[in-house]
């Protein structure tokens, strides 16, 4: 194959947030067949410390700094342009030098633009023929319409605004590209039914699980307190997992505390906001930020939830906590696009009175639970194994007529600051 240029919207190390585990996946997978050149923004400080160790594998390399509160503002011109505004977010003049010159310089056969923004980096014309790639990963534009459907008036109108500016974004996006692909079986469909007119290129590959070292097998010592402990992992200053925790901790918690005095709600995960921090306050309600390793949460919790209602694609919680052998109760909503067989690999409850009756039920049984939890990692292990899941990324990298070169390896580093 010949060289692959690589494009993200997020560095993709260090591995908190689902996006990131998959973009780094998708490079790790890339870079053991032939050289790739990535461009992509940090958007964090503490991020920037791994730039050096992802460059070091790709045949350069290109890292925006950017900042998130000038770009927020940057992407307000999309009300007077008419663009989405997430798209004008990652609008950067630097990335797009760096790509025609290394679209002029090397012998690029490929791009994969990973995050419906990174498609204002594709080309529409190269100095030779290019197969273009685009990983949406979800329908995001379905995400906003829900966060519209949530919100009050004004965000509402600007939630669905974008909701309609990023489904015309992803409609492009899709005719202009060779293939699309999403995350899971259930979103491809999604994308296939709101832009028929490029069904037939449109495809998916799922999400993986490193089941090594989401392991039961691994010992930890504990984090918690003796008694029934559940948890709930993900990046705290995210919408859609604030909604969840602090819908669980407000409906769902009191009626199961009732029952079992004693019973705890753990939340773990990065950079928590104020709403968050806040539900400490609330009995039996804990927040564990910024931990090293999710896994000792997950290897002595009691169960894990996901109660998530804005959620979009497969979600990345769901599949680390059934590696790690937990019973999972899920709302449909973070059950989307995930080939469990419900009530038997995980739980899905509806509203909060199945959630309660669901909870109750398993703290009931421990045997039922036991035989759930091994059946959740088995099923991890025949679907979603990041060398099975990638297989339908590589062909078609490796059966493109475009691609008929062997990779070569090759290192270098560009760090660039934000213009």
């Amino acid at each position: 194959m010949r060289d692959v240029l690589f494009l993200t919207h997020r560095i993709p190390y260090p591995l908190n947030k689902g996006e990131k585990i998959r973009a780094y996946h998708v490079l790790r997978y890339l870079q053991a067949r032939g050289r790739v050149h990535l461009g992509t923004f940090i958007d964090h400080p503490d991020d920037e410390r791994h730039a050096g160790m992802l460059a070091a594998g790709c045949a350069s390399s290109c890292m925006i700094r950017i900042a998130p509160r000038l770009a927020r503002l940057r992407s307000l011109a999309g009300l007077f342009t008419g663009q989405a505004l997430s798209v004008r977010y990652y609008l950067d003049q630097e990335l797009q030098r760096w790509v025609r010159q290394t679209l002029n310089d090397h012998d690029i056969g490929a791009v994969l633009a990973y995050s419906g923004p990174m498609a204002q980096y594709v080309p529409a014309t190269s100095p030779r023929p290019l197969l273009r790639l685009m990983d949406l990963v979800d329908v995001d534009s379905e995400k906003w319409r829900a966060y519209g459907e949530a919100a009050r008036w004004p965000l509402a109108g600007i939630y669905r605004r974008e909701a309609r500016r990023l489904l015309a974004w992803e409609r492009q996006v899709a005719q202009r590209c060779d293939h699309t692909l999403l995350v899971s079986g259930a979103e491809a469909a999604l994308l296939r039914r709101l832009a028929p007119e490029s069904a037939h290129k449109i495809d998916y590959f799922n999400l993986g699980v490193d089941s090594d070292f989401y392991s039961p097998a691994h010992r930890f010592d504990t984090p918690y307190p003796a008694g029934i402990n559940l948890v709930f992992t993900g990046a705290l200053d995210y919408q859609p997992n604030i909604e969840a925790v602090d819908w669980f901790a407000r409906r769902v918690l009191p009626h199961l505390q009732s029952r079992h005095p004693g019973l705890m709600f753990h939340i773990v995960g990065l950079r928590p906001v104020a709403r968050v921090l806040g539900l400490c306050r609330n009995a039996g309600v804990a927040v564990h930020a910024n931990v090293p390793d999710v896994r000792p949460y997950l290897h002595h919790a009691t169960l894990a939830v996901a109660p998530l209602s804005l959620a979009r694609g497969m979600q990345t919680k769901v599949l680390e906590a059934m590696a790690m052998q937990k019973v999972v109760v899920v709302t449909p909503q973070a059950f989307e696009g995930i080939s469990a067989h419900t009530q038997q690999e995980l739980m899905v409850a509806p509203d909060d009175g199945a959630f309660i009756e669901c909870i109750l039920g398993a703290l009931a049984d421990p045997g039922t639970m036991a035989v759930m939890g091994a059946r959740a990692r088995q099923r991890i292990l025949l679907d979603y194994r990041w060398e099975t899941s990638l297989q339908r990324l590589g062909r078609l990298l490796q059966n493109h007529p475009l691609q008929e070169r062997t990779w070569q390896a090759a290192s270098a580093c560009v760090l660039r600051p934000t213009t």
